[in-house]
């Protein structure tokens, strides 16, 4: 079963050819996010580029998607990881690839490789524990009766996680359910050093953390970030949270303009330069300044990473993993050879 992938899109895109592999530079990763940067990134498969009518040219790499897996996991987390964790990565990235391959949500290719989708950075960060992890567990998906499941997954949940509604459409979907998670309470650096890629390494307070914006500041960035002229901002009121404590509406009250905005992306987008490690968090406004104390990183529905690498840690199997996230579902293993 080949996955068609979309890399980048750019005025002109600049590559190197290999025997077996190809290099495209300056791809473009964690878009829109805290760690958004550029880097060259080496893939195997085959690669199209596609022009577009805006005069643009997209990449897209068609690969088998057992090998696309290698990569996920070892862009998602570091492929030192232990080895029950990259199992339990495997099955959830290939339950959503699955599932996305057969709703695609993008023109011309199943999936991108960014973080709007997975992540999906190439051959750099793979290694053979990766290939590994995804032999042992090859076909493998998570069902919820007889679907597969949407196996939705983040960095860090922050003690609790979401539910579905929170995050994207008003449905329940039984199988993603607010559970307590105290594996991400105190992850040991040496843990984290292990278990995280490089520029993920960078984050370093993304289970409790505190942003401070002087009033000017957020009135700026709401302004910049909504296109909407607001004023002067006096108040930012939860309206409603998740099972977790994510905010999914918020009322933002301007002297100009009054909004309730949600759901939880868009008000990590809103309130900040680039992007709010989660909207699970606390407001209070004292002489002139906006403090915002958050707890996670990401929007908190399914697998927490950091949970789940410490559970690995601590020995539990990747079956377990699975089902303390993901309650009352199967592991099965579907054809994959089309």
């Amino acid at each position: 079963m080949n996955i068609r992938v979309g890399i980048l899109t750019a005025p002109h895109i600049e590559f190197e050819q290999g025997e077996k592999t190809f290099i495209l530079k300056n791809v473009r990763i964690g878009i829109g996010f805290h760690w958004d940067r550029h880097e060259d990134q080496e893939f195997a498969g085959t690669l199209e580029i596609r022009h577009n009518a805006d005069g643009t040219q997209t990449a897209i790499n068609t690969i088998d998607l057992e090998d696309y897996l290698c990569s996920v996991i070892s862009s998602e987390m570091n492929a030192n990881s232990p080895m029950e964790l990259l199992k339990a990565h495997a099955v959830i990235s290939r339950s959503w690839a699955i599932r996305a391959m057969e709703h695609p949500n993008h023109e011309g290719f199943h999936v991108c490789a960014d973080d709007h989708c997975q992540r999906y950075e190439g051959l750099r960060r793979m290694n053979e524990r990766a290939v590994e992890a995804v032999r042992a567990t090859r076909g493998q998906v998570l069902l919820f009766g007889d679907e597969i499941c949407d196996c939705r997954y983040y960095k860090c949940c922050g003690g609790k996680t979401e539910i579905w509604r929170t995050c994207w459409e008003d449905i329940d979907v039984p199988y993603i359910q607010s559970v307590r998670c105290d594996w991400c309470k105190s992850p040991s650096p040496k843990i984290l050093r292990l278990v995280l890629n490089d520029y993920d390494q960078e984050t370093k307070d993304f289970r409790d953390w505190k942003v401070i914006y002087p009033d000017e500041e957020l009135d700026a960035i709401i302004a910049e970030k909504s296109g909407i002229d607001f004023g002067h901002i006096v108040a930012l009121e939860p309206i409603h949270r998740g099972a977790s404590g994510r905010i999914d509406n918020l009322k933002i009250v301007g002297t100009k303009h009054t909004e309730i905005i949600g759901k939880e992306l868009k008000i990590r987008y809103w309130l900040s330069k680039t992007c709010l490690y989660s909207s699970w968090f606390e407001v209070s406004h004292a002489n002139g300044v906006w403090t915002l104390n958050g707890h996670g990183w990401g929007h908190g529905a399914g697998l927490c990473q950091i949970g789940a690498a410490v559970m690995a840690s601590e020995g539990h199997k990747y079956e377990e993993i699975l089902s303390y996230y993901y309650r009352n579902t199967q592991l099965e293993i579907v054809d994959c050879r089309l």
